[in-house]
């Protein structure tokens, strides 16, 4: 399984790179091998004549935003049938992890942190919330990030700036979302964490404590009703 967010991130690189290009038909073929697939596989998934996508390549036509839409979506459409080899790889070679990163957004505008705990149906253990904005957010599988991040990764993970929400998913007590935030070199704005089925580690406790980020529960029942509440707060870009 590729999240939303990884698939997004590697739509938005491949038709930047087609309509960037002074050849738009060169770069459609690129990517076409790329992704092992044919005029006829890409014409099917795109509901159009191969003649149309050999034109295109060729140069008799110019491709316009829709198109290259479409032809992008084909692509990944293909590779997912295939069990996103191709798409996989791609995220490698950007330093996106593929497991451990479900979604990431920046906001527009700051999002003041209640709205933001609000939002998560959280409950603040940390003894001081500042009163801050919060400028992102980024949810992780938490034991394919502990398992599977590098420190090169976790700083990606705080995308344009570390004012931001770090939500950790799959939780069983909390404690290694927090020592893996002690130990990092860049700290979030603060920490939530999704699944404890328990009472949360007094560690973690101590440790957002002391490095001054509040940490904070999220009651919602699933990640996607997480990530749809965090999308609602505020106009977004990516």
């Amino acid at each position: 399984m590729v999240s939303e967010f990884i698939r997004d991130v590697i739509a938005r690189r491949i038709a930047g790179d087609i309509v960037w290009s002074e050849e738009p038909g060169i770069a459609m073929k690129k990517w076409r091998e790329l992704f092992k697939a044919s005029q006829v596989e890409v014409a099917k998934y795109m509901m159009v004549a191969p003649s149309v996508i050999s034109d295109y390549e060729k140069g008799r036509r110019v491709p316009g935003s829709r198109f290259i839409k479409r032809f992008v979506e084909g692509l990944l459409r293909l590779d997912e049938e295939r069990g996103w080899n191709i798409v996989r790889e791609l995220a490698r070679s950007m330093n996106l992890n593929v497991e451990a990163i479900i979604d990431m957004l920046e906001y527009e505008e700051g999002v003041g942190i209640d709205d933001v705990i609000t939002a998560v149906k959280g409950i603040p253990l940390s003894t001081e919330i500042p009163d801050r904005k919060i400028y992102g957010y980024t949810v992780l599988d938490s034991l394919a990030a502990i398992e599977t991040m590098t420190g090169n990764e976790f700083q990606f993970i705080m995308g344009m700036t570390t004012e931001r929400a770090l939500i950790f998913t799959r939780v069983s007590t909390g404690r290694s979302p927090m020592v893996a935030v002690r130990v990092a070199p860049l700290k979030p704005a603060m920490v939530i964490v999704h699944g404890p089925r328990r009472r949360v580690d007094v560690l973690a406790l101590r440790l957002a404590d002391k490095e001054r980020i509040p940490y904070v529960v999220s009651l919602h029942k699933s990640v996607d009703d997480i990530i749809k509440s965090l999308r609602s707060l505020a106009p977004l870009r990516r």
